[in-house]
């Protein structure tokens, strides 16, 4: 025989009693201190001598402190204290219901709502998705809590009260703009920390932490928000992205490779848009942490650098059948050399910080390469070297690594996907990699272009890509190396004479120590450019 202990016998006991029969239950007996009645078996202070007869109890008390306090005096004695729910109630079966809470007549309980032990939600009471009730609440008769609500413990909701979306504190949300991202994408409620990820230079980058399966706090999200200086037009860039990833994810499905690691997967707000915007107009994007996996900012080991072009080299290969022409230019010219000579040329005529008198030499070695910047965009425009979907900002540190395997797992930072040449991409990829230093180190003595390296990558990338490039293509890859790393010290020498407006930096001088090594490499690729052609007529 069914049996349930009642702690309570006032109106809302007779309520519940009325509920346990209609779920079932064939004896129901009360334990109170001043009620009288056949069914009246005891006072409250019982519970503990009446646990052998009735080993099912709740305690049904109106008053929300009392209903807590004997609901855990039950769970210490070691009673079963069920949920109670009427039958009418329309509870979601990713619903958490605790015990001794209470989903009385005509209730609605949406999808992955908690209902915390003790706490009541009365007859025609509505709480919609993703909320919680706290322990001992009340959420009163007839009365509404939105989606992502938290009713507190031992609040109570009055009856017909429509309660709104309300924000927990998360740890490692310092700004509105922060929070108020977090929200639009739907990880308010579940999110237990955020904070600051990645190296990258350009955008603001956070891990949001959110509890795993096993209950312990794990990276499942990353979320950026985009720098509308470098990107103006966000909606042109997360088209882009979200086209060249889903038809990536097509490639990788017939390639029986893994969706969730080799390419990025983007999310769209809880609105359905590609990206959210604050109320200070900045965008904010999110996308799918990849789980074990590693970001090298320089070359530790040669092995690494050729994994580097065989991911890239995978990635142009990949993409080798889509539509270049489809894609935005995000960043108009981004790779024309000749534009960035001629922006060179103006920010060093104006000089609005007087930076100049500082770097005379490092701007004369540009000016004396206005001819070399014209060599590739001039067969572009006969038609000698065709357009393809390049990522423009091939270095080491976008791609990320299996950390068991230390295979290249998938290309990251997405931003600059557009229409251009694979030498840049395959350029870009030589200035980062194949030099002995990193990009900012300051003694030039440390930096030298090692031809071993170049070697390395051109053996792999070509393993991957040989077969959709043409032979001009492949002809123009030492050029790629040489304009690239040209162009990206004039880019880092203009940022430097305009007061470092787009370039992160940690000192005043950070920009020109950056293109002061990138002009080292320039000049010993020069010095190197038979052997590098040389080099390259070795895998074709």
């Amino acid at each position: 025989m069914r049996s349930l202990l009642i702690l309570g016998a006032g109106g809302f006991g007779q309520m519940i009693k009325e509920t346990a029969l209609a779920l079932g239950y064939e004896k129901v007996v009360f334990l109170d201190d001043a009620a009288k009645g056949e069914d009246v078996i005891g006072m409250c202070c019982d519970y503990v001598l009446r646990h052998s007869d009735y080993p099912a109890a709740v305690a049904a008390f109106g008053n929300n402190k009392t209903r807590l306090f004997w609901t855990d005096k039950l769970l210490e004695e070691g009673y079963e204290v069920p949920a109670m729910v009427h039958p009418s109630a329309i509870v979601s079966p990713s619903a958490t219901l605790e015990p001794g809470c209470f989903i009385m007549q005509r209730v609605v309980v949406n999808t992955h709502t908690r209902i915390e032990r003790a706490a009541l939600i009365n007859s025609g009471a509505v709480v919609d998705h993703d909320s919680i009730v706290c322990a001992g609440a009340h959420v009163g008769l007839g009365s509404v809590v939105k989606a992502n609500c938290t009713i507190e413990s031992g609040r109570k909701v009055e009856a017909g009260e429509v309660i709104l979306s309300t924000r927990r504190k998360i740890e490692g949300v310092d700004s509105r703009s922060l929070e108020d991202a977090v929200y639009a994408f739907g990880f308010g409620p579940q999110c237990s920390y955020v904070k600051p990820f990645g190296e990258g230079h350009i955008n603001e980058t956070y891990a949001v932490y959110m509890p795993g399966q096993d209950g312990k706090e794990v990276p499942l999200y990353v979320l950026q928000r985009i720098n509308i200086n470098v990107f103006k037009n966000p909606d042109q860039v997360m088209d882009n992205i979200f086209g060249v990833t889903e038809y990536l994810r097509n490639i990788i499905r017939q390639e029986g490779g893994d969706l969730d690691r080799e390419t990025l997967s983007y999310i769209k707000t809880k609105d359905g848009e590609s990206y959210f915007e604050d109320d200070n107009g900045q965008p904010w994007r999110c996308l799918h942490y990849v789980p074990n996996s590693v970001c090298y900012q320089q070359v530790e080991r040669p092995e690494q650098f050729y994994q580097s072009a065989l991911s890239f080299g995978h990635f142009l290969k990949q993409l080798g059948e889509y539509p270049a022409e489809s894609l935005y230019e995000t960043i108009p010219q981004f790779h024309d050399t000749r534009k960035r000579f001629r922006d060179f040329v103006e920010a060093e005529r104006k000089d609005v910080k007087n930076r100049a008198r500082v770097c005379r030499s490092e701007i004369d070695f540009v000016l004396a390469r206005e001819k070399d910047c014209g060599t590739l965009m001039e067969q572009l425009e006969d038609g000698v070297l065709p357009l393809r979907v390049t990522h423009n900002d091939t270095k080491l540190n976008n791609i990320l690594f299996d950390k068991d395997t230390e295979e290249g797992l998938c290309i990251i930072d997405l931003d600059t996907i557009m229409p251009g040449l694979a030498a840049n991409d395959f350029g870009d990829s030589i200035r980062f990699g194949a030099s002995t230093a990193e990009e900012d180190e300051q003694d030039l003595e440390k930096v030298h272009f090692d031809i071993d390296l170049y070697e390395i990558y051109v053996k792999g990338y070509l393993e991957m890509a040989k077969e959709v490039l043409t032979p001009a293509e492949i002809e123009s890859l030492p050029w790629g190396a040489r304009l690239m790393t040209l162009e990206c010290g004039m880019r880092f020498l203009a940022d430097f004479l305009q007061g470092d407006v787009y370039f992160k930096t940690a000192y005043p001088e950070h920009n020109l120590v950056r293109a002061r090594t990138q002009f080292r490499l320039v000049k010993e690729m020069e010095e190197q450019f038979d052997k590098m052609k040389d080099v390259l007529k070795k895998y074709i």
